[in-house]
């Protein structure tokens, strides 16, 4: 049973992550209608190998925070300062000039390994599943050891593939819109963060 609970949590958890305009999906979506699908998955699969290792990092520094809660607070300090200067650089990169960019032409015989080396760029997955996953061991919904780590992992990846394929089955039909949204993705992303910066700020003073 705590097996396919651990699978469930992986699978919705990275589902969630996965569904988000970014430049990971938008080069899915490209890749996918200028080389096909069958390359596509290649992409896919080096994407998933990365967020394997990635989903486990993330639990295994959820567990360690939790287990020092003392520094819970101080974290959480650290943590509101990088929001509003990560809230200041995406609107910094929103409201700068953008300069044209020559897409680089990705090798169908390479696509697993520029999916590996394109996922490990991603900065935000190891953030993500550790706050996800810090949530989870505080409501009790997530234990961990190394085997419901390793669970966690299985459907994170089975979660994440499965996304990106479905971006990739689709592709023709969301280029236009998913291409739109990215294109605002600095601006949105500053909003979240100066909001979830200016909540954390609320509630470390009320404490």
């Amino acid at each position: 049973m705590t097996f396919f609970i651990c699978l469930l949590l992986g699978f919705c958890i990275a589902a969630l992550g996965s569904i988000t305009p970014s430049f990971l999906n938008l080069t899915v979506v490209k890749y996918s209608l200028k080389n096909g699908k069958k390359s596509t998955f290649y992409l896919i699969a080096g994407y998933a190998t990365v967020l394997f290792f990635q989903a486990n990092l993330g639990a295994y520094l959820a567990n360690i925070l939790m287990k020092n809660s003392e520094y819970i607070t101080l974290i959480q300090k650290i943590g509101t300062g990088i929001l509003f200067l990560l809230s200041i650089n995406f609107f910094r990169l929103y409201f700068s000039p953008k300069k044209e960019v020559s897409e680089k032409e990705i090798p169908k015989s390479k696509s697993y390994f520029y999916g590996i080396l394109m996922s490990s760029l991603n900065m935000m997955a190891i953030p993500f599943y550790f706050t996800f996953i810090s949530l989870l061991i505080g409501f009790k919904y997530f234990e961990y050891n190394v085997f419901n780590a390793f669970y966690f992992s299985i459907g994170s990846t089975i979660g994440s593939f499965t996304l990106y394929t479905i971006y990739a089955i689709v592709a023709k039909n969301i280029e236009h819109k998913l291409t739109y949204i990215a294109s605002k993705m600095d601006f949105i992303l500053g909003c979240l963060t100066g909001v979830v910066g200016i909540g954390n700020v609320i509630y470390l003073f009320s404490k």
